[in-house]
Order: C-alpha cells, then structure tokens, then sequence
C-alpha cells in the first residue's frame, strides 16, 4: 500500500507538468521511473510481483497518453502515408520481376531517346538526301567526262545503263519507305482476332503488332524504327526499306570498285602536289649549265624556272574522287551488313523483334525438353517470296527488278499460323 500510495503521489506530481515537445518527452519518462524507485527505496519495501506488474502498467499507460498528446498535424501524416504507398508500389506486387525495375527506373532515359530520335528524324533525312545527291553529282561531272572520254562503247553503255537504274531504284525506294505509313490497327470496334491489349495505347494488339515509343503508336509487323527514314518499318514499307538497303549497297560497291584507279591516282596526285606545294616553286639554275642547256639568255646566269600548273579545279576533281570512294565505301560496308542481316530475318520468316522473343521462347522451351517452331516460317524461299511479293517467274523483274508500288501480301491483321512444307508460289 505504501509502493502504491508512492507511485500515485509521484504521478499527481507529474501530471502537473505538460510537456508539449514531443523530442524531450523521452527524458521526464526516466526521470518520473527514477522517482518512483527512488520512493520505493526510501520506503524500505520488498520487491515483490505485484508491485513491479503495477510499475511496468503505469509506464505504459503514460507512455501512450504522451504519444496521443504529441501526434503530427493531420495533413503530415496523409503525406507521409501517400509517400511510403508510392515507394511501396515499385516493389511489393506479386508480378513485379527485373524487367519491370529497370523499365521503371530507366523510363526517362527511354523517355529521352524517343524524344530527341524524333526531332532529329529530319535532320537524318536531309543529310541522307545531301550525301546521296552529293555523290550523284560528282558522278555526273566529274566521273561521266572521264568514262565517255577513256572507255569503250559497250562500256560507256554499261556504266550510263547499271548507273542510271541504280539511281532511279534507290530514290524511289527511298521515297516510298518514307512515305509509306507501316500500318496501325484499326481504332474502330472490329471483329479482327486479337492476342492482347497495349499498355499505352489500350487498344487491342493483333499477333505481331508492337507498340513504337518513337511514333507513338502500336505498328503492324514492326521490325524496328529507322531514323534514316524518320518512320517505322512495319508490314506496309518493309519491302521498300530492305529494296533501299540492298540497292544502296549495290551502288556503293558499284561506286567503290569502278573507281578504284581513279581514287588510286587522285590521291597520289594529291599527295604529290601537297608537297610541291611546301617546297619553292621551280628549279634554280645558273652558271654556264643554264647557257648550254638554253635556259638562260647570253648576260644572264641566274633564273627560276615556273612552278608547274595545278590548277583549283585539278584539286577539286581529286578531293571529289577521295571523297566519293571514302564515303561509298564505308557506307557500303555498313549497309552491305545491314542487308545481309535481314536477309537472314526474311529467309526465317520474323522480324528483328521477333528474333529476340523466338529466341527467349526457343530457350525456355529448350529446358522443357520441346522444339520451338516459328508459326510464320514458311521455308526460306517461300518466305522471300511472300516478303517481295512473287507470285509468278515475271514478278522477279516487275516488282523485284524494277520500281514497282505492289502492296504486301495480307492486311497485317490475321496471319496464317499454320505453315505447310511445300511451296507454296511456282517459280
């Protein structure tokens, strides 16, 4: 009785005092445990359970009526708690895996990217159509005097025939690949089959549709967004994009190997000329040498001979002739890799997305013990037939040959999914 009569004297004693700061109310509750032992002390008592069951009641009891008393404002704690939701979201799902992590941590990066890949998209045009026409031109007045003048007939009609083609191929590809829209699923409500729905368009998506960060949209059979052309490549223009690529890289080489000797003797003369340029011009001669070779007038024993003549236009035609070799040359082998790439994706019947998820579900089918099979790989001459469009032996120099604006084969919206072994179009 005496510990209880203690301990409530001591707790009218401090329940005089209000502590309003809520980071000095830890300090009063050790002294306010002090005092109580402090009395216990005093008075002599034996410890026993009760009394330290009433002590550990009564410190808890002041302990939550002091945390009711210093709570934070309301309007603090809806923020706090909005706070630890948002950063709770990035990880506590069940479906949330790496991918998803590093999409969100990464997504104003990405953000960026399509940002500046799509204001720069014209710039990369015109600069196409600048080296492209640069290197027509110096074909045209520098490289055809050359040929009309140094070659034979049959020649001269081979290289005004294969050069002239090979221009008219590459621009109306080009511009076609440009032009050509790829193909967006219909935004109207519509019975085509569909396998799932975008995330950021929420549209349904047909097999092989894909979503474009850059274009903003889900694009039919998309292989890729090219910022050459400033458009994606999807089901519509992907033959126009691959004809450029490989007719390009046909006048590259073209370029590359018929004017080798000519690259050859413009850089040597370039060279040669550069360093006459260094040294003084002519040859000094005197004495009587100059008089018995005639160089020199009879009284006079001293005299220059004249630089020889190398005119501005005799270095303009020689850097053109580097220049045009230089560039066709490395533009040749990056696209001629290009090409060749996509030949193999065309051959196998996917797009450059498709190869990476066939080969994720080829490995993941793998450690199942089964065979992944594409559903759209109809044999690889098959495939180039249906890319290009042959239906018939004349095809191959109506619309493969020559320029030609046939649309593809389906609407991009259904695709046969069963393929069958034999061919499927008569050569």
């Amino acid at each position: 009785m005496m510990l209880f009569a203690a301990h409530a004297h001591v707790c009218l004693d401090l329940d005089s005092v209000v502590i309003e700061d809520p980071v000095s109310w830890f300090f009063p509750q050790l002294s306010y445990l002090y005092k109580i032992v402090h009395m216990c002390y005093r008075c002599r008592m034996r410890w026993c359970p009760t009394s330290v069951l009433h002590l550990l009641r009564s410190a808890r009891l002041r302990l939550c009526t002091r945390r009711g008393r210093n709570r934070l404002p309301l309007w603090i704690r809806e923020i706090w708690a909005y706070m630890r939701l948002l950063v709770q979201s990035l990880y506590f799902n069940s479906l949330t895996d790496s991918d998803v992590v590093f999409d969100s941590v990464f997504e104003p990066v990405f953000w960026t990217v399509d940002y500046v890949t799509r204001w720069f998209g014209t710039v990369f045009v015109f600069l196409v159509v600048i080296l492209t026409s640069s290197i027509v031109g110096i074909a045209y007045m520098v490289l055809l005097p050359l040929v009309l003048y140094t070659y034979s007939p049959q020649w001269i009609a081979w290289h005004i025939c294969y050069g002239n083609w090979i221009i008219v191929m590459i621009a109306f590809h080009y511009y076609k690949a440009t032009k050509t829209s790829p193909g967006s699923p219909p935004t109207e409500k519509n019975d085509a089959p569909f396998v799932s729905v975008c995330k950021k368009c929420i549209m349904p998506k047909p097999s092989r549709t894909h979503h474009c960060g850059i274009c903003n949209r889900c694009i039919l059979k998309m292989d890729h967004h090219c910022p050459w052309l400033n458009n994606c490549v999807g089901h519509f223009n992907h033959r126009y994009f691959f004809s450029y690529c490989l007719f390009m890289t046909l006048g590259c080489f073209y370029c590359t190997i018929s004017g080798r000797n000519l690259f050859l003797d413009a850089y040597n003369a370039h060279e040669h000329f550069k360093h006459l340029d260094t040294e003084k011009p002519g040859v000094p001669v005197t004495g009587d040498l100059g008089l018995l070779v005639g160089l020199l007038p009879s009284g006079q024993t001293n005299r220059q001979t004249p630089a020889p003549v190398y005119s501005l236009k005799d270095k303009m035609v020689n850097k053109s002739i580097i220049y045009m070799w230089v560039l066709t040359s490395t533009v040749g082998l990056a696209l001629g890799a290009l090409t060749i790439w996509h030949t193999v994706l065309i051959s196998r019947g996917e797009t450059s997305i498709e190869r990476h998820l066939n080969s994720k579900e080829r490995k993941r089918m793998a450690k199942e013990g089964k065979i992944y099979r594409n559903p759209f790989d109809y044999g690889r001459l098959n495939n180039l037939k249906i890319f290009l469009g042959v239906e018939k032996r004349s095809h191959w120099l109506t619309r493969v040959l020559l320029p030609s604006g046939h649309a593809p084969c389906g609407d991009g919206l259904t695709w046969d999914k069963f393929p069958v072994k034999k061919d499927l179009i008569p050569v």
